[in-house]
C-alpha cells in the first residue's frame, strides 16, 4: 500500500492560521502571472485549491495527483470544468510539448527521483516553457520535515537540480521569518523544542489542535482560493548561490531557454 498523504495535506474544511491561508493564496497568485493565456499543468495538485484560480486566466488548466482521495474532492468541486486525473510526477501521461507551464507546490520532497520529474517537465513543456516549484525552506531555523519526505532541497541544491538541465533559474522567498517580538520568540522556542523532542504532531489534525492552543481562533480553508481572502505579498527575489534562512517558503522559477 502506498503512502497516505491525506494526513499531511490541507484539504477543504481544514482549520488553518492566517499565515497558512496567506501561503496558499500566494502560491497561486504568484503562478497566475505566468499562466495568462497558457496551457498549464499542476502536478501534485492535491484537492485542487488553486486550479480554478489559475483557470480564470489560463487557456487550459490540468490538475493531477497520485492520491485518489484528493482527486475525488477536486472533481466534485469543479464538476468537469477542469481536467483532473491521477498521475505519477516522474512519468507524466502527456505527449511531448503539451504545456507552457508546469507547477509543483510543496511536493518535490516526496519524490523518490526528483530528477525524473524535471526531465518529464522538459519533455512536456514547449519552447520558452516555465517550471514553478515551491518548497518549505529546510534552512529555516524552525523547519519541521514531513514524516513522508524523501529529500528537502536547499537553494543551492535545488538550483543544481534545475540548472544541470540547462534551465534558467531564479529564486524567490516568501513568508519572512519574524523574530522581533517576544511572542515570536516564544512560539519559535516551543516549536523547536517540540521538533527536537519528537513531540510535533505528525498529522494535520494534530497540528490543527496545537495551532488552536497557540494562535486561538483559526480560519476554515475553502474549496477554492479566491482574491480578497488575504492581502497579497509578492515573493521577494533572492540569491541562488547561498542557503537562505530568512524565509520560510522558497520558490524556484525555471525557464526553458
Amino acid at each position: 500500500m502506498g503512502v497516505d498523504y491525506t494526513t499531511v495535506t490541507e484539504v477543504p474544511g481544514s482549520k488553518v492560521t492566517r499565515e497558512q491561508l496567506s501561503r496558499t493564496y500566494t502560491r497561486y497568485r504568484f503562478a497566475a502571472e505566468f499562466c495568462e493565456g497558457k496551457d498549464v499543468l499542476e502536478v501534485a495538485c492535491g484537492p485542487g485549491l488553486g486550479l480554478g484560480y489559475l483557470a480564470a486566466g489560463a487557456r487550459k488548466v490540468v490538475g493531477g495527483d497520485y492520491m485518489e482521495n484528493f482527486l475525488k474532492l477536486a472533481k466534485k468541486h469543479y464538476n468537469g470544468q477542469i481536467g483532473i486525473l491521477r498521475l505519477d510526477a516522474q512519468a507524466l501521461p502527456f505527449r511531448d510539448s503539451s504545456f507552457d507551464v508546469v507547477i509543483m507546490y510543496e511536493a518535490i520532497y516526496y519524490l523518490a527521483e526528483p530528477e525524473e520529474f524535471v526531465r518529464e517537465c522538459l519533455r512536456v513543456l514547449r519552447d520558452n516553457g516555465v517550471i514553478i516549484v515551491c518548497t518549505v525552506n529546510k534552512d529555516w531555523d524552525d523547519f519541521n520535515p514531513s514524516p513522508f519526505s524523501k529529500k528537502y532541497f536547499s537553494i543551492p541544491e535545488l538550483f543544481e537540480l534545475l540548472d544541470q538541465h540547462g534551465l534558467e533559474v531564479e529564486f524567490f522567498g516568501e513568508c519572512p521569518v519574524h523574530t522581533d517580538s517576544v511572542s515570536d520568540k516564544i512560539i519559535s522556542a516551543i516549536k523547536r523544542t517540540a521538533v527536537t523532542c519528537h513531540l510535533m504532531p505528525k498529522t494535520m489534525k494534530g497540528k490543527e489542535f496545537l495551532k488552536r492552543l497557540i494562535f486561538g481562533r483559526l480560519q476554515t480553508l475553502e474549496e477554492e482560493i479566491k482574491d480578497g481572502v488575504v492581502e497579497y505579498s509578492p515573493p521577494v527575489q533572492i540569491s541562488s548561490e547561498y542557503p537562505n534562512s530568512q524565509y520560510k517558503i522558497l520558490y524556484a522559477l525555471a525557464r526553458v531557454p
